[in-house]
């Protein structure tokens, strides 16, 4: 019984060769998850467990993955933005870093979707990963004495090396979004969902702050190096999930109808679809994330460690956030919280973007990472709970194409304001798009709206 307990606990992968019946009959106090042909003995206090989705060996291998992952993707970004304005003094030049990037990886996303819902999910992550250590190495090699005085460094070398990494991220989103539910049982998804956003927060706060400190001392070559480092032990940690066959669905009926399938299962879902558009045109219009360098610089007058440390402000509220989630879930009115916390965002942003202050100014960047928080969780549990494991690939790569291309296309939006019509209003604008858009999709969309719970019990 000891035995059979720690397993409960640790939710261990335990096979039985009787029936799920009979197995409930001896043990009245247990119950079982079918999931992917491996039984799961459970408490039945788990679904109150804050922790019941890391007991679990194969999660936690996959949240510290993404976690080293966020880490080296965050400390690039505070390298690459400060080296590139250092080298054009262009606030243009910081948009065009987010366009470098979000070309590639939309005109592959709904490819990157296929493939993701044909192919081992796992090994996808681990080729793009590979392909993002051979990035960050070539980065570190271009800032070396060695190669600086064959080649000195420019900004179109760093233009091109984003492009790449573009190509890499492009195909690993769908990929990796579509990994936790292959891992975890269904009832788990919003706890699993609350950890990898607490990963990924832990990593946002981290890595820049991190990027800037050793830049500001040490320079961009060793920064790319501690990058390329982490890279390489997040490759590790992925090696260890287990493969799991392709999901053979989308192969049947080939690429051009798979993909018309997912677009149309998205456009068609009213749920999905204003959940998606919602936090696209929050992230597209109330990001002030490329700007940061120019306020750390010439506004707020905190040089390349005040940099890093703006750029952890958001993660430090949103890590909260997700870890308060992960111990009390989301709770009632799902909907009408999703659209306060975004509209909270913009104001947070308005706010900002006036502040002079720098301690203000990180109060209010934090608070923008709370609200982005609740967001980003609710999403991505509407994604998981409702979207066929066949999909999910596709409905990501949407996703992908929805959100994570905003943030990239939001930084050149960011920058071609900034250029028209100054830094300040250029973010004071973009927050006030921000509140127009929720009050836009609030009306539009009555299910988003009504929206009360997700939960364990919600079906697909």
């Amino acid at each position: 019984m000891l035995g059979l307990t720690y397993l409960a606990l640790n939710l261990q992968p335990f096979h039985f060769s009787c029936k799920e019946a009979q197995l409930q009959r001896r043990f009245p106090n247990f119950r079982l998850l079918n999931f992917e042909s491996t039984f799961f003995v459970s408490n039945i206090s788990t679904a109150s467990d804050p922790y019941s989705s890391l007991r679990i060996s194969e999660f936690r291998s996959f949240v510290f993955a993404r976690l080293l992952l966020t880490l080296s993707i965050q400390m690039q970004g505070v390298a690459v933005g400060w080296q590139i304005y250092e080298l054009t003094q262009d606030p243009l030049a910081l948009g065009l870093i987010g366009l470098a990037e979000v070309i590639p990886a939309v005109s592959i996303s709904l490819y990157a979707g296929y493939i993701a819902d044909i192919a081992s999910r796992k090994h996808i992550a681990l080729l793009c990963v590979c392909m993002l250590v051979l990035c960050s190495a070539t980065l570190f090699a271009l800032n070396t004495d060695l190669v600086q005085g064959v080649l000195p460094i420019s900004a179109t070398y760093i233009y091109g090396i984003i492009f790449l990494t573009g190509i890499a991220r492009g195909f690993a989103s769908p990929a990796i979004s579509s990994i936790t539910p292959q891992i975890v049982p269904r009832e788990l998804y919003a706890n699993a969902s609350a950890w990898n956003s607490t990963a990924w927060e832990v990593g946002s706060i981290s890595g820049p702050a991190i990027g800037g400190f050793i830049y500001g001392f040490f320079g961009a070559t060793m920064t790319y190096a501690v990058d390329t480092m982490l890279l390489i032990g997040s490759v590790g940690l992925l090696t260890l999930l287990r493969s799991r066959p392709p999901q053979h669905g989308a192969a049947k009926i080939g690429l051009k109808e798979s993909l018309s399938i997912g677009l149309k299962f998205v456009f068609k879902t009213e749920l999905i679809f204003s959940a998606i558009t919602l936090d696209m045109f929050a992230v597209l219009f109330g990001g002030a994330v490329a700007l940061l360098p120019i306020f750390a610089s010439d506004i707020l007058s905190v040089g390349a460690v005040g940099l890093g440390m703006l750029r952890a402000a958001p993660s430090v509220g949103a890590l909260l956030t997700a870890l308060y989630l992960a111990h009390r879930g989301i709770g009632e009115n799902t909907g009408k919280k999703l659209l306060g916390f975004v509209a909270g965002f913009g104001l947070c942003m308005i706010f900002f973007g006036l502040s002079e202050n720098f301690y203000f100014s990180l109060f209010l960047l934090a608070l923008s990472g709370m609200c982005d928080a609740v967001s980003v969780v609710i999403r991505s549990v509407i994604l998981q709970t409702f979207v066929p494991d066949e999909m999910r690939g596709r409905v990501s790569a949407v996703n992908q194409i929805f959100i994570g291309s905003s943030n990239e296309l939001g930084a050149f939006e960011s920058g071609v304001a900034a250029k028209l019509m100054g830094v300040v209003p250029s973010v004071v604008f973009g927050g006030a798009m921000t509140l127009g858009v929720v009050g836009i999709i609030g009306i539009k969309f009555k299910q988003l709206r009504t929206l009360n719970r997700i939960d364990s019990s919600t079906s697909a």
